[in-house]
Parts: C-alpha cells; structure tokens; sequence
C-alpha cells in the first residue's frame, strides 16, 4: 500500500480533503494549491462567478489558518473517507484539459494526462473500487477521441462528425475493460454511469450506429443519482436522436435561469430551435452562447450555424455599425 502512495500530488490532494473544510472548499482549494488552476478555472468548473470562486477559496484558507486544520498525510482509513472528494478533484482537473482550444490543446493536453495518470494511481491505492475503475474508464474513453476534436484548421468537430479511425484504440481498448469491470461489482455509480455512455459511442463503428435510447437511459440513472441541471441539458441531447428536437427544447427551457451563463446551454437550445425552422430564436441563442464562449473554438463553432441561418434565408445579417 505505502509504495502505491508515493507520489506527491496525489499525497497533497488527499492531504486537502480535511474533514473540517466543506466538501466545495476542499475541492477549490486543493484545485488551487495543488493542481495550479487558476480561480477563473475552478469558477468555471462550479459554474459560478470569478468573485465567487475567489471568496470561498479565501474563506477555506481562513478557516485553516484559524482552526489549526492539521495538514498531514491521512492513514488508510481517512484516505477512504476522502476518496470521493479526491476523485472529484482528479475529473474537474481533466475536464479543464479538455475544454480548451485547438491552439491551446497540445499546452493543456499534460492536465488531462496528469488527471488519467492520477485516476491510475487512485486505482492502484483502491483496487475494488468500482467508482475509481469508472473514473478511470471515463478519462480514457474522452481523452481517446482527442485527435479528432479538432480539424486542420481548428475548427471544433462534433462527436458525431469526428473520424473515428483517429481514435485511440489503446485507450479505448482499456477503457471498455474497466468500464466491465467496474458494472460486474454492481455497486453502479456517477462515474460508472457516465463511462458506460462514453462505451455506447466509443463502441459505435458510425454515429448512426449510437444506441441512443440506451443513452437516454443511463442519462435518466444519472439524474436519479446526481440530479443536475448540466445532466439534464446532455440528456436532452440524447431525448433530440430519439424523440425529435420540439420534446428536447422543452426538457431544458427550464434550465434557462439555473444555466444562464452556461455556454452549452444556449449552444444547444440555438441547434434545436434552428432544427424547427425558428431561425431568429435560434440567433438570439447562438448570439447568447458567442458571448459566453470559453474558447475561440467554441465561439467560431456557434458563427458557422449562424452563417448557415443567413445563407438559408432563416435569419438577416447584422447590421453593420456606423463610423
């Protein structure tokens, strides 16, 4: 057990999990401290304001400093008991890796493969752990599409465009066996069930070929489990393959006001009300996600549906400013 347990970014992340910190603050300030995130970043994850992130951070730090919060490295038994706040830390890690532009890509790539070399190490400490085999599946089954998220002139490219022949196999491959694993335990959790959606379209030969009801299924699973309003929108994605774009839009509609300053939430609503041919509603989302867009990419992706739009007669050009 102790040589599985020498590395130390791992050792500090479980180190930042005290107990007498709130479960978001220890995440925020293990993000910071030892993961080398930025507050923009950690907000973004949470999905709440820079300002936001920048207190809580500094009020987790006062409550060290005030309460004599003894920072040292946990025995066994406490590692257990901060496992899943440990876990978090590793997938949002990830997750700022892969949200990043096709230029930035290759700079950022190290943060997903830190996250994918610290899920193993998580494993290795916790080999029955069902959760951790499905962490681990779900960062190699995402990071093995990366050759494909991007084309040569680095554009974003949609799941269901992307050349599949550029995935990992390798990844895949080992992925597919732990997701296995993991559901033989039959102790189903947030992570097995988000690496089981990844395993329907990584076993998709086409896009076509997506099971998508399945997918629909395992989306409402997750909800039970970890109701979200973020859930719900990729749920919706899966309700459009299967039930048309009209019972998709009124999935999120009241996600509006809990998502709105979420870049895929107006992404998503513009494609769908575009769908049913409501081209100046579906401007008034796209300009919407322009504006909350992460990235370059993500922001020249939304101005190609809105040139489509224009060229399809749905909606007017802007018009231009005076000098």
């Amino acid at each position: 057990d102790g040589a599985h347990y020498r590395d130390d970014i791992l050792r500090l992340l479980f180190i930042c999990c005290h107990p007498d910190l709130p479960a978001t603050q220890q995440i925020a300030v293990a993000l910071r401290i030892v993961s080398g995130l930025t507050v923009k970043q950690i907000a973004r994850a949470f999905l709440v304001g820079e300002s936001a992130m920048e207190q809580r951070i500094t009020r987790a730090k006062a409550r060290i400093a005030d309460a004599g919060v003894p920072f040292e490295t946990p025995g066994a038994v406490e590692r257990s008991e901060r496992l899943a706040a440990v876990a978090a830390m590793v997938y949002l890690v990830f997750n700022e890796g892969y949200s990043t532009n096709s230029g930035e890509a290759p700079a950022r790539a190290p943060l997903c493969e830190e996250a994918i070399r610290l899920a193993r190490l998580l494993l290795r400490l916790f080999q029955t752990e069902a959760e951790i085999m499905g962490l681990t599946a779900l960062l190699l089954l995402q990071h093995a599409r990366a050759p494909a998220r991007f084309d040569e002139s680095g554009e974003i490219v949609l799941l269901e465009d992307q050349d599949r022949s550029l995935w990992s196999r390798k990844m895949i491959d080992e992925g597919l066996a732990l997701v296995d694993k993991a559901l033989r335990h039959r102790k189903p959790g947030p992570y097995q069930v988000q690496a089981a959606i990844a395993a329907l379209h990584a076993r998709a030969e086409r896009a076509e070929d997506t099971d998508w009801n399945e997918i629909d299924l395992l989306y409402r699973l997750l909800e039970q489990m970890q109701p979200s309003p973020v859930v719900t929108l990729n749920r919706a994605v899966a309700v459009s393959k299967v039930r048309g774009p009209a019972e998709a839009l009124a999935m999120i509609e009241p996600l509006e006001e809990r998502l709105s300053g979420y870049f895929h939430f107006f992404g998503l609503k513009g494609g769908l009300l575009m769908q049913l041919d409501r081209g100046d509603e579906a401007r008034v989302a796209f300009d919407r996600a322009i504006a909350l867009a992460n990235t370059a990419a993500e922001a020249a992706h939304i101005r190609m549906h809105i040139d489509r739009l224009i060229r399809d007669g749905a909606v007017r050009p802007a018009a231009k400013k005076a000098n």
